[in-house]
Parts: C-alpha cells; sequence; structure tokens
C-alpha cells in the first residue's frame, strides 16, 4: 500500500463522518427552506404522497453525494500536500 493511501485511510474516516453530520445540518436547513417545514417526509409516513416523500430523498441524496465529494476531495487534496502523492 503507498504511503499516500495509508496516510489517508483516517482522514478519509474522520472526515466521512464529519461530513456526513455536515450534509445532515445542510440537508435540514434546505427542507426548511424548500418545504417550509421544520422536518423532510418520512418515507412510511401514511399522510404523505409519494412525490413529497421521493422529493425529499432526491434533495437528500444530492446534497450527501455533493458534500461526500467535497469532503472527500478535499482530503486527497491535502494528502496530496502533505505526502507529495495522490492517494488515488
Amino acid at each position: 500500500m503507498k504511503a499516500s493511501k495509508a496516510a489517508y485511510k483516517p482522514v478519509g474516516m474522520a472526515m466521512g463522518i464529519l461530513g456526513g453530520l455536515l450534509a445532515g445540518a445542510v440537508f435540514k436547513q434546505a427542507w426548511k427552506r424548500l418545504a417550509h417545514e421544520d422536518e423532510a417526509p418520512d418515507a412510511t409516513d401514511e399522510s404523505r404522497s409519494w412525490r413529497e416523500v421521493l422529493g425529499a430523498a432526491v434533495v437528500q441524496g444530492a446534497i450527501f453525494a455533493g458534500v461526500k465529494a467535497a469532503v472527500d476531495r478535499g482530503g486527497a487534496t491535502a494528502i496530496r500536500r502533505l505526502t507529495g502523492t495522490w492517494p488515488g
């Protein structure tokens, strides 16, 4: 295993946890602004329509994917700066 890959493992794990927390907070705020509601609909909430549930899931997925990509890219860039090689 390359040194840059080994160095990236703990950084990647920590960044993943922080990224998940950040993405959850971003989604919560985005949902409040988009739907003017405090809570996103739960998939098993019988009173919510398919459109509401799937719309919330799509927005949440997009936010989580975007935050994950930003966190992964930032972590890889930091490792390259520290070790001189890309951890890929």
